[in-house]
C-alpha cells in the first residue's frame, strides 16, 4: 500500500494570531519532525500544504503578501513531492490534491499539522469519504485553547483528545508517530 504524509498548515502565518501559544510547539514539532523524517527516510512521499485566504494584503498573515505563508520555524527541511495551497479548510478541495493522490497511487494518508480539529480533523474525515484509508497522527497535529460558546475554556489537550476520539475507527485510524511509521514500513514490505 503506498502511504504519503500530509503536513497540513505548518507555516508562519500561525505566529501572527493572536491565540498562538508556543507551550504546545516544542513537543508538536518533535513529533512532526521525527515523522517527516521517518518519511524522508522511507523515501515515501511526503506533501506540503499551505493555506491562504483573506484579503490579498500584507498585514492579513495567511495572504501569500504576508510572507508569512511559509514553513514554520523549526519544522524540519524536506522536499515535497508536491505542494499546494488551500483556501478552504479541506486540503481535498480545490486543490487538485485529490487527483495528485490518485496519479499517484496513493491509497494511505498519513495527516499531521496545524490545526487538530480545523483542517487536519477536515481533510481526514474528506479523504476518508472519498475511500483513502487515513491514519491520523495526533502527536503531530497542534492546536491552541479555545472559548466554548458559553465562555467556558477549553484546553488544546480536550481539544486532541476530541478530535481523536471522533475520528477513531470512524474516518481514520488514530495512532502515534511511532505507530505511523511503524504502518509505514509494513506497508512497504513485499508481499509474500
Amino acid at each position: 500500500m503506498t502511504s504519503c504524509l500530509i503536513v497540513i498548515d505548518v507555516q508562519e502565518s500561525f505566529r501572527h494570531r493572536p491565540y498562538f501559544d508556543e507551550a504546545g510547539l516544542p513537543a508538536y514539532l518533535a513529533a512532526q519532525n521525527a515523522l517527516v523524517q521517518g518519511f524522508v527516510a522511507a523515501g515515501a512521499p511526503i506533501v506540503r500544504v499551505f493555506h491562504s485566504d483573506g484579503p490579498a494584503v500584507p498585514g492579513n498573515a495567511f495572504a501569500i503578501e504576508s510572507g508569512h505563508v511559509r514553513p514554520l520555524e523549526g519544522l524540519a527541511p524536506f522536499d515535497a513531492a508536491a505542494t499546494f495551497t488551500k483556501r478552504r479548510h479541506s486540503a481535498l478541495v480545490g486543490t487538485g490534491l485529490d487527483v495528485w493522490l490518485t496519479e499517484n497511487h496513493i491509497e494511505r494518508l498519513v495527516v499531521s499539522g496545524i490545526r487538530t480539529e480545523q483542517c487536519c480533523e477536515t481533510t481526514a474525515r474528506h479523504a476518508s469519504d472519498l475511500g483513502w484509508q487515513v491514519d491520523y497522527v495526533t502527536d503531530a497535529t497542534l492546536t491552541f485553547d479555545m472559548l466554548q460558546p458559553d465562555g467556558r475554556p477549553l484546553s488544546a489537550a480536550d481539544i486532541r483528545a476530541r478530535t481523536a476520539t471522533v475520528l477513531d475507527g470512524r474516518f481514520a485510524k488514530v495512532c502515534s508517530v511511532g505507530q505511523a511509521l511503524e504502518r509505514l514500513a509494513e506497508s512497504r514490505q513485499p508481499a509474500p
